[in-house]
């Protein structure tokens, strides 16, 4: 097989994952809008997000306004989640079992074709790899499809170990944008290396740079999400009242705020050495090639300024006085700064790190 016709079937593969993950999109868009129709007796989602362990001896499930079993009433008329509890099967990794099985083939269904898609970014990858002989991470293009696949891979790693199929709509519309930018906007055919990207720094520095990012990613939509809740939730407290909306009972079905905020300080926790090695790999390659280890380079301006965010935010997570809302801001304020790195500093910027190939 020639190397053309490699790079050609790497293509095919991608657009088979987009078709994959565009399907996979329908199924999360289906099981999310089950999720909040309220008609689902279904377990809260505090207890999902617990280990796989707790729980299972006496699962209690909080029961949405709309249907509780037995015909009765939830005595919260806008389905919060001080609603009733009541005991109910659960499946073998301690999740309720949903009363309508269509929600929970739907969720399956995303699932399998999440992996589906998943298999067939690391195919296009591998392929394209093999095209070039090397590392597929060398311009923007490449750069976008790897970090994609790191996202998707991140979420479905994650989604073995705890039930998180609500989350699978917020992960696989990011991930599908930005392989879909990565055709229509990036696109560059198979190439050689440039004369300065050609080391073995290349296999280090830049992968670990796309599974930090892909991390970050995961944590910035469970963020977003920590976000919206913990609003409702403080709404709530304060006796206000809230709306009796689709969105409204998504927010109260997914996990408190508290726990999602837990889990999305976890993978900020796992990211962040990533980056903080992604900066000094990069520092010792540039004295390889550039003679420096510092040159003050757009890209590595924009990284450190990326990397002193997160740090702020892991302080702040660790220092008395420190709203947990300001955190969390803090942190998403630093994947703002990933997003500015990757897109407009690759494009727009001229320097030593310019490699986009556009």
């Amino acid at each position: 097989m020639t190397t053309m016709q490699m790079a050609q079937l790497a293509t095919y593969a991608l657009y088979g994952a987009m078709a994959a993950l565009a399907c996979a999109l329908m199924a999360f868009t289906l099981y999310t809008a089950r999720l909040a129709s309220g008609r689902d007796a279904r377990r809260t989602a505090d207890a999902a997000l617990t280990s796989s362990g707790e729980g299972r001896e006496d699962s209690r499930v909080l029961v949405s306004a709309g249907a509780v079993q037995g015909g009765e009433s939830s005595p919260t008329a806008k389905g919060g989640r001080c609603g009733t509890t009541s005991s109910t099967p659960t499946g073998g990794d301690g999740v309720a079992v949903a009363s309508d099985p269509r929600q929970a083939a739907s969720g399956s269904i995303g699932m399998s074709l999440s992996w589906l898609g998943a298999l067939l970014l690391i195919v296009s990858m591998t392929l394209r790899g093999l095209a070039v002989s090397r590392v597929p991470v060398a311009n923007l293009f490449e750069f976008a499809v790897a970090g994609a696949t790191a996202t998707l891979l991140t979420y479905l790693v994650l989604a073995q170990r705890r039930p998180l199929r609500w989350l699978g709509l917020f992960v696989v519309v990011p991930v599908l944008s930005i392989i879909g930018l990565a055709l229509v906007a990036w696109y560059v055919p198979a190439a050689e290396l440039a004369p300065a990207l050609q080391s073995y720094w290349i296999a280090i520095h830049v992968p670990i740079a796309i599974i930090s990012i892909g991390i970050f990613t995961v944590a910035f939509c469970v963020l977003m999400m920590q976000l919206a809740v913990e609003r409702r939730e403080q709404r709530r407290a304060a006796g206000v009242e809230v709306r009796d909306s689709r969105l409204g009972r998504l927010l109260d079905a997914v996990p408190s705020s508290e726990r999602l905020d837990r889990l999305a300080y976890s993978l900020h926790v796992a990211a962040f050495p990533l980056w903080t090695f992604t900066i000094i790999a990069g520092a010792i390659w540039g004295q390889k090639a550039w003679g420096t280890y510092w040159s003050w380079d757009p890209k590595e301006v924009w990284s450190f300024v990326i990397w002193v965010l997160y740090a702020a935010y892991l302080h702040a997570r660790a220092t008395s006085g420190w709203k947990r809302r300001t955190a969390n801001i803090i942190a998403i304020a630093g994947y703002v700064g990933i997003i500015l790195n990757v897109t407009v500093v690759n494009v727009f910027f001229s320097g030593l790190h310019s490699y986009s190939g556009l």
